[in-house]
């Protein structure tokens, strides 16, 4: 689970609680109308925008928002290159008895096809073949998630029109003008706290998490190209290091 988005929303979300609690009571923040309005509307546009799938399939990629098992490049590129000793040492097939050491699937399969005999620039176009439909899925969950931030305060602001109408058409009954007033202005908070407070702030971590697995399985696609391509370790690691900052760069050989 990733600690940071957990503790990012429930401050936010504890702040505002809070300081709405200072003025009064928070059920005077609750107003079934607006949410309809806001939640319905920004859902239903949503559709009418994304085919119904790809929707759907952004709240799945949401997940990696919330539960996300950090890959540390440094434990990747020294993975390879003691794959890469041992290979050169023992012959190829010898990485069959490490498969049960890895529980990435994308590694996995690399190593599967290093095993099975693949050609090095076979097995590498196969690789960034996949990695390239990750991005494009990562891509659109993250572009699904602005288009949300985009439609609720739009959608907040049809409703404080219809709250207007509502108000201007009942000025003779001042009990009226209360209900109609909330939903007018209520709207408007929520589409704003939907769009500032979750749909940008996640596509964000989207776009980030999306990184950090694509700079990984790169490192395992040319790590594994450079298996069977029978590099030295010493090459190889110099060769990984240049896709990571120095100061994530961790020699295997020492100084």
């Amino acid at each position: 689970m990733d600690l940071s988005t957990i503790v990012g929303i429930l401050a936010a979300f504890g702040l505002m609680v809070s300081a709405i609690m200072q003025g009064g009571s928070i059920l005077i923040f609750i107003n079934i109308p607006s949410i309809i309005i806001v939640i319905g509307g920004t859902i239903g546009v949503a559709f009418v925008h994304y085919p119904f799938g790809e929707v759907m399939g952004a709240f799945g990629v949401a997940r990696n928002a919330f539960f996300h098992k950090a890959m540390v490049p440094s434990d990747t590129i020294k993975k390879l290159i003691t794959y890469a000793g041992k290979a050169r040492k023992e012959g190829i097939l010898s990485l069959q008895s490490v498969m049960n050491e890895i529980d990435d699937e994308f590694f996995l399969k690399g190593l599967q096809m290093a095993v099975d005999g693949q050609e090095p620039e076979s097995l590498k176009d196969m690789l960034e073949r996949e990695i390239e439909y990750v991005m494009e899925r990562h891509e659109k969950g993250a572009e699904i998630f602005i288009s949300l931030a985009a439609y609720a305060p739009a959608m907040g602001m049809i409703g404080t029109l219809i709250g207007l109408v509502q108000m201007l058409q009942t000025m003779d009954d001042p009990s009226s003008i209360g209900p109609a007033m909330a939903v007018a202005l209520l709207t408007t908070f929520y589409g704003a706290v939907i769009a500032n407070v979750i749909c940008t702030p996640m596509s964000g971590k989207l776009k980030l998490r999306s990184a950090s697995e694509v700079l990984n399985k790169t490192l395992v696609a040319e790590g594994m190209t450079a298996i069977l391509e029978g590099e030295n370790p010493r090459l190889m690691e110099q060769r990984l290091h240049a896709f990571v900052a120095p100061n994530l760069r961790e020699s295997n050989f020492g100084k």
